[in-house]
């Protein structure tokens, strides 16, 4: 039998389907060296593994802003913020000088880049004409967010310990975070099938998996128990078991994106569901899911009339959205504070840098029943 011979187009086209394939390779899988870490039992495969080239790069993403000179507390009460400006509500209790720290750090930590750089960074929330005034709606949202940050860093430990968080653990610099959710859910009439449950919409939340693609709304918004085994012997009496699973794989999908770890960070994989056999992290992590919940239902729900009547933003930086497709305010998830390292800014100590968070008070504000609206054509 003589040999096929080839013409030298279909030699140039397996050539080039050989150097394509090398390509993808070489660009789409991970190269050695890999690291491992153990990060439980020994002889479970409790670790985690970690490419020397991609941490160069999350180390990059996670510099935090060099913080301002420290400022002294106030020493008397005609020190204080509220005896030396107007309508402070929430940061009454610090000197001037903190206040001055707190007001130029924020403007960092949240003003968009553009903004500040036209002279515009206080304007964002201020009338530049009356700062005591509260007719940009920015202001008053930053209240609530101030009041939030205390809590989260008071009434949180367990989950953020002593490191605690600032507004540029989520901001880094944009006025809406880069990881933030709202209800997606497809507004189509008719809609059956898989897709009622919210199965087979991939999105990157989930990692493009099958499963449902909100998993947040059950247990980052209300109160669903988290778990994928029965409580009962009889399937026929635990009907949601199925969808529950699912919402729970597809929770720890999107913690594990968050987070930048496996399962095994949190489980031991030889019983997941043992409590007695899973390593701390999982504890924290239990706080963590809590905390997300209260920040969305107690912080961030509230303020919907003011996000709605303000949906593109701040006149200064339109877009993106301050709501969802479907009318409710963006809010927050894991990766929100995370963004893909298992301690937000790997562990940097915000709070001991900036300890006027800690100074926030959590009384009821003045403006919170009439916040403004900027623009009603806005809309």
């Amino acid at each position: 039998m003589r040999p096929l011979k080839l013409s030298w187009t279909a030699q140039a086209l397996i050539a080039l389907a050989g150097l394509l394939v090398l390509l993808i390779v070489i660009f789409t899988f991970e190269r050695p060296p890999v690291r491992t870490a153990q990060v439980g039992y020994r002889g479970v495969a409790m670790e985690q593994l970690q490419n020397p080239r991609t941490a160069r790069l999350i180390v990059a993403r996670n510099q935090v802003p060099e913080a301002l000179p420290a400022a002294d507390p106030p020493t008397d009460d005609a020190d204080k913020a509220s005896a030396v400006y107007e309508n402070v509500q929430v940061l009454g209790d610090l000197s001037n000088a903190q206040f001055l720290r707190l007001m130029q750090s924020m403007t960092e930590w949240v003003v968009p880049a553009a903004v500040r750089e036209a002279g515009n960074g206080c304007n964002y929330c201020h009338n530049p004409e009356n700062l005591a005034s509260d007719e940009v709606y920015t202001k008053g949202v930053t209240r609530r967010m101030l009041q939030m940050t205390r809590t989260i860093n008071a009434d949180w430990s367990n989950h953020v310990a002593q490191t605690g968080v600032t507004c540029y653990t989520c901001h880094r610099g944009q006025a809406v975070p880069a990881n933030v959710w709202a209800n997606n859910a497809p507004n189509r009439a008719g809609l059956v099938g898989p897709h009622a449950l919210g199965q087979n919409l991939a999105t990157p939340q989930i990692n493009y998996s099958s499963l449902p693609f909100d998993p947040f709304t059950p247990f980052l918004l209300n109160d669903q128990d988290i778990r994928n085994l029965s409580t009962t012997w009889h399937p026929g009496q635990n009907q949601d078991d199925v969808r529950i699973s699912e919402w729970t794989y597809a929770l720890m999908i999107h913690m594990s994106q968050g987070l930048g770890v496996n399962c095994t960070f949190c489980h031991n994989s030889r019983a997941f569901g043992s409590w007695e056999q899973s390593p701390p992290q999982r504890l924290t992590a239990w706080h963590g899911i809590r905390m997300a919940r209260a920040i969305n239902t107690d912080y961030i729900t509230p303020l919907t009339p003011v996000f709605q009547a303000n949906r593109l933003g701040h006149p200064e930086n339109p877009n993106p959205l301050r709501v969802g497709p479907n009318g409710d305010p963006l809010k927050v998830n894991c990766a929100t504070c995370h963004q893909g390292v298992n301690r937000p800014l790997l562990g940097a100590p915000m709070l001991r840098e900036h300890p006027e968070l800690n100074m926030v008070s959590r009384a009821p504000l003045r403006t919170s029943e009439a916040m403004p609206v900027n623009g009603a054509t806005r809309n």
